[in-house]
């Protein structure tokens, strides 16, 4: 099994991400996290036969059963004013959101 995120480990990634966590939100997520590490063990543990082809999916997907790929082309929605001016705050027809604060890390 890969290391387990022990409390220390947890709380130095929570200090790295500026989060603001209660002991129980750091217990809980700290949990779920050591969850996740443990099934891609059982999931890296699997025997795979060589020369197996990669897949996105599970279930067998051919080509025929595909929709067929559309254009991926920019369409204007025709709603930007209508968002614009539901916004609390804009500069020149753009949403103004504030600044995010930050600290330089180390």
């Amino acid at each position: 099994m890969a290391e387990e995120i022990t409390p220390e480990l947890f709380n130095h990634l929570v200090e790295l991400a500026a989060l603001e966590l209660t002991p129980q939100e750091g217990e809980y997520l700290r949990g779920e996290l050591n969850n996740q590490l443990k099934s891609i063990d059982e999931l890296a543990a699997i025997q795979i036969p060589e020369g197996t082809p990669l897949a996105a999916h599970g279930v067998p997907f051919p080509p025929e059963l595909r929709p067929a790929a559309r254009p991926d082309e920019a369409q204007p929605s025709g709603l930007n004013a209508e968002i614009v001016a539901g916004a609390p705050e804009t500069a020149e027809g753009y949403l103004h959101v504030p600044g995010i604060p930050h600290q330089e890390l180390d």
